[in-house]
C-alpha cells in the first residue's frame, strides 16, 4: 500500500499526539519538524518559577499513554515536559524529528507541497499537518522606556535562569494565571514584589495535594483506575463547559465560588482593587491555591494605576509613582492569533495563508481550509481550549487526519479541502452561538478576535470531540482524483 509523504510542523502536544497516531495507523514516511531542541512545545518554553498547570494531571494526559507516576494533582510545568518528552521518545519520535529547524515556508505545487526549512532546504510531501499551537509567540509590552530599563527584563516564556533572584526588588506585569503563579513563587523569596495589574481576575479556588508513593503504586497495579479517573474528570469538565457556553446555575454557581474565595482578603481596600468588573470565566479563570495569600503579604504591592514609563531604576505609573526595582517581568501572554504564522504558507492559485487571515483566523472544523488541500491543523481556530485539556482535542483531531490519509491510500482521493460554501456556513453557526457564551459577556481577553467575537468553540468540547470523530459529509469537501504518487 502506498506511503504518503507527511510533514509534521511542531513537537508539542499536538505534534506528538500526531506523530503517534501516524505510526500506531502504518504510517511510515513522515517527518516531524521542530524548531527547538526538544519535545514539549509550551511546557519546554516555559520555565518561569511557579509554572503549575490548571488541569488536573490525571486529565491533562494522553488516553493511550496514561501515566500512573503524577506526583501532583495539578503538575508543574517540568513535570509534564517530562512527560510529553518520555511519551514521545518511548514511541521513537526521536528517530522521525529534526530539532532546531524551522519550517519557513510551505507552498502547494501540482499536488504536493513544497516545505521550505531554516536550513534552506526544500522538500516535497502530499500532507503537511501544522501542529504549531497557539501560544509560542510571546507579546511583549509596547511601554516607553522599556529598553532603558538597567536590570534585567524577562519574560515569562523566555525566563532566564543565569539571572540570580534572591536580594532583588522585582516586579511583574500582568495579573494572568503566569502573573498570579510568579507572585505566589516570588512572595517571601524576594524582598519585594511588585505586580502591575490591569485588570484583576477571578481567582477558582483549589487544594494541589501531593500523591502519595501508595496512590501512585495503586495506580501502577490498577492500569484501569487512570482510566477511570480521567472519565470522572471528564465529567466535571463537561460540567464546567455548560457554565462557559450557557448562562444559567452551573455559570452562577462559579462566580458564587469565586467571589466567596475573594472574601479571603481581608483588608477591604486590597479586596476592592482584587474585583473583577465582569463574570467569571469571562477571561481565562486563573486557578490557584497561593495567589490571595501571597498578595497579602507586606512584601507584596499591588499597583492599579497604569504604567506610564519605565526608567533605568524602576517603574513611573499614571499617579507620579516611582516604584524602583531592580528586575521586571513581563507576564504579558502571547499572541494567540498566530497559529501558524509567521509560516508563509501558499495555496491554491498563490493565495497566502495572510491573505485568507486578514480578518481573523478561520478554519473548516478547526482542522481544515478551503483552498489549502491537504493541509491539516490540530488545535487550529475555533477548537475548544479554554480550560479545558488539549491532549483531549489533539486526539481526536488526529484520528480525523488519520482517517483521511486512509482514504487517500484507499484511492478516493489525491487532494480535499472544504468547500467555501461548508466553511462559511460552519463559521456562520459559531457566530451565531457566540453571544450566548461567557467570553461575550463584557471583557477583554486573549480568546476575542478582530469582530469581538471569541475564537473559540462554542458549545461543549464533548459536542466537538462527537463532531470531528463523526464520518465527514462528503459534501462538505472537494476531492480531486488528481494524479499522485504510486
Amino acid at each position: 500500500m502506498r506511503q504518503p509523504r507527511i510533514a509534521v510542523v511542531g513537537a508539542g502536544i499536538s505534534g506528538i499526539c500526531m506523530g503517534i497516531a501516524l505510526q500506531r495507523a502504518g504510517f511510515t514516511d513522515y517527518t516531524l519538524f521542530e524548531k527547538g531542541a526538544d519535545f514539549g512545545g509550551t511546557w519546554r518554553d516555559n520555565t518561569y518559577p511557579g509554572l503549575v498547570c490548571d488541569v488536573p494531571s490525571r486529565y491533562y494526559q494522553f488516553r493511550f499513554a496514561m501515566n500512573p507516576e503524577w506526583t501532583q494533582l495539578y503538575s508543574t510545568g517540568p513535570e509534564i515536559k517530562d512527560y510529553l518528552v518520555r511519551v514521545a521518545r518511548e514511541h521513537g519520535l526521536h528517530t522521525r524529528t529534526r530539532f532546531g529547524i524551522e519550517v519557513t515556508a510551505a507552498a502547494y505545487e501540482a499536488g504536493s507541497w513544497r516545505v521550505t526549512t531554516s536550513d534552506g532546504e526544500t522538500r516535497e510531501f502530499d500532507f503537511v499537518m501544522c501542529a504549531t499551537g497557539f501560544l509560542h509567540h510571546p507579546n511583549r509590552p509596547d511601554i516607553p522606556g522599556l529598553g532603558e530599563f538597567a536590570g534585567p527584563v524577562v519574560h515569562s516564556a523566555r525566563w532566564d535562569h543565569s539571572v540570580e533572584l534572591s536580594g532583588k526588588r522585582i516586579g511583574v506585569i500582568g495579573t494572568g494565571s503566569t502573573g498570579t503563579q510568579l507572585v505566589s513563587a516570588l512572595a517571601g523569596q524576594v524582598p519585594k514584589v511588585v505586580l502591575f495589574q490591569r485588570t484583576p481576575q477571578w481567582i477558582l479556588p483549589t487544594v494541589n495535594r501531593t500523591y502519595r508513593p501508595l496512590s501512585k503504586a495503586i495506580y501502577r497495579r490498577v492500569p484501569a483506575l487512570s482510566a477511570l479517573v480521567y472519565g470522572v474528570h471528564r465529567m466535571i469538565f463537561a460540567a464546567f463547559s455548560q457554565g462557559l457556553v450557557h448562562p444559567g446555575r452551573i455559570r452562577r454557581f462559579i462566580q458564587w465560588v469565586v467571589a466567596r474565595n475573594l472574601r479571603s482578603v481581608k483588608d477591604p481596600e486590597l479586596r476592592a482593587k482584587l474585583t473583577p468588573d465582569y463574570q467569571a470565566m469571562c477571561k481565562r479563570l486563573v486557578v490557584s491555591d497561593r495567589f490571595y495569600a501571597a498578595v497579602q503579604r507586606p512584601d507584596v504591592e499591588l499597583v492599579t494605576s497604569g504604567i506610564e514609563r519605565v526608567r533605568p531604576d524602576g517603574v513611573v505609573t499614571a499617579d507620579g509613582i516611582v516604584h524602583d526595582l531592580d528586575m521586571l517581568v513581563l507576564a504579558t501572554g502571547f499572541d494567540s492569533h498566530a497559529f501558524m504564522r509567521p509560516i508563509a504558507i501558499t495555496g491554491t492559485a498563490g493565495r497566502t495563508l495572510d491573505q485568507v487571515w486578514a480578518d481573523g483566523p478561520r478554519a473548516f472544523e478547526g482542522v481544515m481550509m478551503p483552498d489549502f488541500p491537504n493541509l491539516f491543523m490540530l488545535i487550529g481556530p475555533h477548537s475548544p481550549f479554554a480550560n479545558h485539556p488539549l491532549t483531549a482535542v489533539a486526539e481526536a483531531q488526529a484520528s480525523r487526519i488519520i482517517g483521511w490519509l486512509k482514504r487517500w491510500q484507499a484511492g478516493e482521493f489525491g487532494t480535499i479541502a472544504p468547500t467555501h460554501a461548508a466553511t462559511d456556513r460552519y463559521n456562520a453557526r459559531l457566530r451565531a452561538a457566540a453571544p450566548s457564551t461567557v467570553w461575550t459577556t463584557g471583557c477583554k481577553s486573549w480568546y476575542l478576535g478582530k469582530d469581538g467575537l471569541p475564537e473559540l468553540w462554542p458549545w461543549s468540547p464533548g459536542r466537538y470531540e462527537k463532531l470531528i470523530r463523526s464520518v465527514p459529509d462528503p459534501a462538505d469537501y472537494r476531492l480531486e482524483r488528481a494524479e499522485v504518487r504510486k
